[in-house]
């Protein structure tokens, strides 16, 4: 159940996720979160005790409770709308040439039902890495209904945009006309490139910085696809917002990226499902190779990021309909690689706000904040894996209407 930008809803005695052994009375008006204040009687103070008030009802009961104006949040946690920032949302194959095959009506229905999928996933904000026009995502969501709120990166600057810094910047003008509020570049290359070469620059030393520093002339974020080499090094330097991938980087890249505020999302899991020979990608074996590469040397590097204090933002890169709708995968691989659930959390609430540098409304749930908001049947940070956290989304709320997010 997705409710679009409630009008009025309070709920009562209400645990948010992160926070143990409080509850809060929360309230919500014309899409934002009024008041939050802990709860005068606080009952059921222990997480077991809850976890059963939760299981004795069944999902359809806990739909029909929190479409209500005003609901007993008792047995229910709250959370801020998880953000995804690496995903591509116009994507409907692994390999391009197989979109190319499909009619438009047909690449429309997935790309919608992709918006739908990641909603009822409990993501409720995007940044598409590539590939969705601001106008598409608009007509999209205008038409069929889906109130994801989405970032556009829209052109991917790499290989084929090395042409110099005269075409760079017509390049760049005509990005930034589109509406895109992100500027990605693809630094290295990906599974597409032999494991020796894979982090080899696409552009050269110039015109990488040229693309940043006219981005950030122009108001834009940026957001670098790197496997690792000497392009972290220069995204430090540049001090891009974030670097993506980034399974190579080192101890040494981990503490320039800290030491400049320079985010990371490993986009984790793409590896290992891209690897496994039974998977949902089906890829040929060369390909499951390099993913398999990556996967063995992702973990390190994630290592590496943590104990700088490097910080992590939450990120999929899924594309195709087996992908959309199963992003909290990406938490299960994120702990396996040694992040506590907490850590995982923030990487996609409070932390990927940041990231996209709106702090100020999204994120948390707090008096003022737009309220994109998850409810979960169990306590979201207990889950034992992503099925299970998948299973316990009781409904997701969107602070605003797919006719405000598809205005303008």
């Amino acid at each position: 159940m997705i409710l679009q930008r409630p009008v009025r809803k309070s709920f009562r005695n209400i645990a948010i996720a992160g926070i143990s052994g409080r509850r809060f009375d929360i309230g919500i008006e014309r899409g934002r979160f009024v008041s939050v204040q802990e709860a005068a009687a606080q009952a059921l103070a222990s997480s077991g005790s809850e976890s059963g008030i939760a299981a004795r009802s069944s999902h359809e009961e806990l739909r029909l409770r929190t479409a209500a104006e005003e609901v007993d949040g008792t047995g229910l946690w709250i959370s801020p709308g998880l953000i995804d920032l690496h995903t591509h949302m116009a994507w409907t194959d692994f390999d391009h040439a197989d979109q190319a095959k499909r009619d438009s009506a047909e690449v429309e229905a997935m790309q919608a039902d992709a918006f739908e999928a990641t909603l009822r996933t409990g993501v409720t904000t995007v940044r598409d890495a590539g590939g969705l026009l601001p106008a598409a995502a608009k007509r999209l969501i205008r038409k069929h209904g889906h109130p994801l709120r989405v970032h556009n990166g829209s052109h991917m600057f790499g290989a084929a945009d090395a042409q110099g810094l005269d075409y760079l910047k017509r390049k760049m003008d005509e990005v930034l006309a589109s509406g895109a509020d992100w500027i990605k570049i693809m630094a290295t290359g990906g599974l597409g490139s032999p494991t020796e070469q894979v982090t080899d620059p696409t552009l050269s030393d110039k015109e990488f910085a040229f693309l940043v520093r006219y981005a950030h002339e122009h108001g834009r974020r940026v957001f670098v696809h790197t496997w690792g080499g000497v392009t972290v090094d220069w995204a430090a330097e540049a001090g891009v917002e974030s670097i993506e991938h980034g399974m190579f980087v080192t101890r040494e890249q981990a503490d320039r990226l800290a030491a400049r505020n320079v985010a990371w999302v490993p986009t984790a899991s793409i590896y290992r499902i891209a690897a496994d020979p039974g998977g949902v990608l089906g890829l040929p074996p060369v390909i499951r190779e390099r993913a398999m590469r990556a996967v063995e040397a992702h973990a390190k590097a994630v290592g590496y990021a943590k104990l700088a204090g490097v910080r992590l933002g939450f990120g999929t890169d899924y594309a195709t309909p087996a992908l959309h709708g199963r992003n909290l995968q990406e938490m299960d691989t994120l702990a396996l690689y040694g992040l506590s659930r907490a850590e995982i959390w923030e990487s996609a609430t409070t932390g990927a706000a940041e990231i996209l540098g709106r702090a100020h409304e999204l994120g948390r749930i707090g008096e003022g904040l737009l309220a994109d908001a998850v409810l979960f049947a169990a306590d979201p940070l207990a889950a034992r894996g992503e099925e299970e956290l998948r299973g316990s989304i009781v409904c997701v709320l969107t602070a605003e209407a797919a006719d405000e997010l598809a205005g303008g």
